[in-house]
């Protein structure tokens, strides 16, 4: 595992941080590993249950602290029941947002998301602290952000933090069907990203660990790093992220090292 790596300039990254990108831009077409790759999840669920991590041997327990996890685009609660499932058992409150599909805009899911972290944070009576999945994590960074004295940490999996836009032209193409759904059904254009994206781009108020693959087929791992956030490397696809038994290792070091918060 690495950490910290070296970023593109944040000048380049402040070129698409506060809206979305011209129509134009189809993705990042300039040697993102093939997608086909995202196939070795099946791989890293096997890894995952036969490792002792996820049996919890060598696990310090959660003592009841609450998680707030949310999945990734186009993804719902059910896509990380695997990790809900383990932080139970090592003695978490984990607490999934009610997702189905993670595709409305940006400011209309903050706010479905604010009410379920003020409600695990009353009912825990300690901060929460938040997993999010690719577009989950830039998700859980803007939300922590808001609620700083309802959050003790943020960690993220494969999520594009530095540039929400350095991704695959496949996964770009399903953000551009999102917009249109949005538009469609709620009457909200672009310019209702515009603030998300700025308080994206600006300097975190928690904690936040930036867990990436340098071997993620569908967004770039530079994308997942930025000089102000802590960042950890493993080794798998980006779905996998989910199921990945290193990311289990971190998260259990990083989670119970809350324990006061």
């Amino acid at each position: 595992m690495a950490t910290n790596p070296q970023r593109r300039s944040s000048s380049e990254g402040d070129r698409t941080a506060r809206s979305l990108p011209p129509l134009s831009y189809a993705g990042l077409w300039q040697s993102p590993p093939p997608m086909w790759l995202e196939g070795r999840i099946a791989t890293e669920y096997v890894s995952l249950i036969r490792d002792p991590v996820f049996r919890g041997e060598g696990v310090a327990r959660g003592r009841g602290r609450a998680v707030l996890l949310i999945p990734g685009f186009l993804a719902g609660d059910w896509s990380l029941m695997t990790l809900h499932g383990w932080l139970r058992r090592v003695g978490y409150h984990p607490e999934l947002p009610g997702f189905r599909l993670n595709v409305d805009s940006s400011e209309m899911l903050l706010e479905r998301l604010g009410s379920r972290l003020q409600s695990a944070k009353r009912e825990s009576g300690k901060r929460v602290a938040i997993v999010g999945h690719s577009r989950g994590g830039i998700l859980a960074k803007v939300l922590a952000d808001r609620h700083p004295e309802l959050v003790s940490r943020v960690v993220t999996l494969g999520s594009p933090l530095g540039d929400p836009f350095e991704i695959h032209p496949v996964t770009m193409a399903g953000v551009r069907a999102a917009h249109l759904y949005n538009v469609i059904r709620h009457w909200r254009g672009a310019e209702v990203e515009g603030d998300f994206l700025t308080a994206l781009a600006a300097p975190p108020r928690v904690p936040v660990t930036s867990i990436y693959s340098r071997t993620d087929g569908v967004v770039s791992w530079k994308a997942c790093v930025r000089p102000d956030l802590s960042s950890a490397e493993v080794r798998g696809s980006h779905v996998g992220l989910a199921v990945n038994p290193d990311v289990y290792r971190l998260l259990a070091k990083l989670l119970v090292s809350e324990g006061s918060a």
